[in-house]
């Protein structure tokens, strides 16, 4: 993983944070399009060699299970 670029990731999902709720088999996320953006950049580099290019994908049996909760993403306009 880039250090560098985690750490600007970082740095820019502090200036709007994430609001992160739970509840009812359901995790919600809520947040500003700029933080989504360092989120996703953050995802990718967390991912290190399951990634190619700008993607990666959530395995079954790895990363998500069927008892797993539901993820909601809500862009907030703040």
């Amino acid at each position: 993983m880039n250090y560098d670029l985690a750490i600007m990731a970082l740095e820019g999902m502090s200036r709007a944070p994430l609001r992160i709720s739970s509840g009812d088999d359901e995790i919600v996320i809520e947040g500003s399009g700029a933080t989504f953006k360092e989120l996703a950049r953050l995802c990718l580099l967390l991912g290190g060699t399951q990634t190619t290019d700008d993607a990666f994908e959530l395995a079954p049996g790895t990363h998500v299970t069927d008892d797993s909760p539901r993820v909601s993403l809500r862009l907030t306009t703040e």
